[in-house]
C-alpha cells in the first residue's frame, strides 16, 4: 500500500468510527489527510469506497492472522493458533476490528462488495473448518459445526468487544489471559469428556497458579 493511500485509509478509519456515516464526508477526510477534496477525488469515487478500502485492508491483516494457524501439526494446535491469532488481531488493530464487523448499510453500502463478501465467507468457512476437525479428531462432541462456530465467534467477540469499550479495568497481558481461560471454560461444555477433563485440569492448575502470584504479588 502507498504512503498517500495509507495515510487516506487510517484517517477515513478514524473518521467513521468518530462521527459514524453521518458525519463522514469526503471534503472532511480530505481535511484530515491534508489534501484538497479534488486530489482526494482522484484517489477515490466517494466515501462509499473509501471505506470499501478499509475494509479490504482489514480483512487483509485478519486473514492473513488467522491462516498462519494452518502451520499447525495437529487439529488442537491450529485451533488454538487460529484463537490466538484471532486475538492478536483483535488488540492491535481496534479500529480496523471495530470496522471489520460494522453492517455494510452503517457504512453506507447496499451490500458489500463482491470480493469483501467472499472474504467474509472465507473467515465463516475458516472457522468452521476448525470445529469439524476437531470434532474428528475426538475433540468437540458431535453437532453441527456451522451453529458452534456461531456460537465460538459470539464469545470471543463479546469479549473483545466488553474489552475495547472499557468495561473490563484490566491491562492487554490480564485481559489475554482472562480470554483465553473463559474461551476453554465455554469449551468444556462442547467438549468430549475426555477432552474436557483436559481442560478443567488446565483450569485449575491456572488458577492456582493465579491465586500464588496473587498473594505472593509475583
Amino acid at each position: 500500500m502507498s504512503e498517500q493511500r495509507d495515510k487516506i485509509l487510517g484517517c477515513a478509519c478514524d473518521l467513521y468510527l468518530a462521527e459514524g456515516l453521518d458525519g463522514f464526508s469526503m471534503r472532511k477526510l480530505a481535511r484530515e489527510v491534508g489534501v484538497t477534496a479534488p486530489a482526494l477525488y482522484r484517489h477515490y469515487a466517494s466515501r462509499e469506497h473509501v471505506l470499501a478500502d478499509v475494509v479490504r485492508e482489514a480483512y487483509a491483516e485478519f486473514t492473513g492472522k488467522l491462516y498462519r494457524a494452518l502451520e499447525g501439526p495437529t487439529a488442537l494446535d491450529r485451533f488454538v493458533r487460529a484463537g490466538d491469532g484471532y486475538l492478536d488481531f483483535a488488540l492491535k488493530h481496534p479500529r480496523w476490528y471495530q470496522i471489520l464487523f460494522t453492517a455494510p448499510e452503517q457504512l453506507g453500502m447496499g451490500k458489500l462488495p463482491d470480493d469483501i463478501e467472499a472474504m467474509g465467507c472465507a473467515v465463516h468457512q475458516f472457522w468452521v473448518d476448525r470445529v469439524r476437525e476437531c470434532q474428528d479428531a475426538g475433540l468437540l462432541k458431535e453437532g453441527d459445526p456451522m451453529q458452534i462456530s456461531l456460537t465460538m465467534w459470539a464469545h470471543a467477540h463479546g469479549l473483545v468487544s466488553l474489552y475495547h469499550h472499557g468495561h473490563f479495568r484490566m491491562d492487554e497481558a490480564t485481559f489475554r489471559t482472562q480470554f483465553k481461560r473463559s474461551g476453554m471454560t465455554m469449551m468444556s461444555g462442547m467438549a468430549t469428556e475426555e477432552f474436557a477433563a483436559d481442560m478443567a485440569a488446565h483450569l485449575a492448575v491456572d488458577a492456582t497458579a493465579g491465586t500464588q502470584a496473587y498473594t505472593t504479588g509475583a
